[in-house]
């Protein structure tokens, strides 16, 4: 019974965590390629359009980063899932591989081969959201192998069983 309702937890932090992960990552898409930080040095009209146009834009990217992230995600969650993989460092990598390979798929606007957006915000976006998966769903990995579980061996060896006299 124990089992189901970790598997159930399971069936609801990945969803969360994938979700936290593509945010993370469209934040730091719209901060590092879209140069977000140089707002300070325009003017006050240029500032306007600006903030409309990341008001507007973020959830565009938002909801097209959830629809096209989630099958190379899906491929290392399944693996950390399976293997109960906890370590931060493979999710951090996951989501800088499913980042990149994205978008060296996807990475192109038209014929001219331009690529959108600047590597480095993408594999920067992958990290961010590896870590943020990590810290909703990946900490924790596998529901078939408990987190807090007591050492069994360990409390057999440390107290020997009664004796009956």
């Amino acid at each position: 019974m124990e089992n189901v309702g970790r598997l159930l937890l399971r069936f609801l932090l990945v969803p969360l965590g994938y979700f936290v992960a593509v945010l993370a990552g469209t934040l730091i898409i719209l901060v590092g390629s879209w140069k977000l930080w140089d707002a300070g040095s325009l003017d006050m009209d240029t500032r306007a359009i600006a903030f409309y146009g990341y008001l507007f834009g973020a959830p565009v990217l938002l909801v097209m980063l959830l629809s096209v992230m989630w099958l190379p995600a899906a491929i290392g969650v399944l693996i950390s899932e399976t293997f109960a993989i906890r370590s931060w460092m493979f999710h951090v990598a996951n989501g800088a591989i499913c980042a990149w390979v994205t978008w060296s798929l996807f990475g192109y606007a038209d014929e001219r081969h331009l690529p959108l957006n600047q590597p480095v915000a993408i594999v920067a976006a992958g990290l961010a959201g590896g870590l943020a998966y990590w810290a909703v769903a990946g900490w924790n990995a596998g529901f078939w192998k408990p987190v807090f579980r007591p050492d069994v061996q360990a409390i057999d060896a440390a107290s020997p069983p009664p004796q009956i006299r």
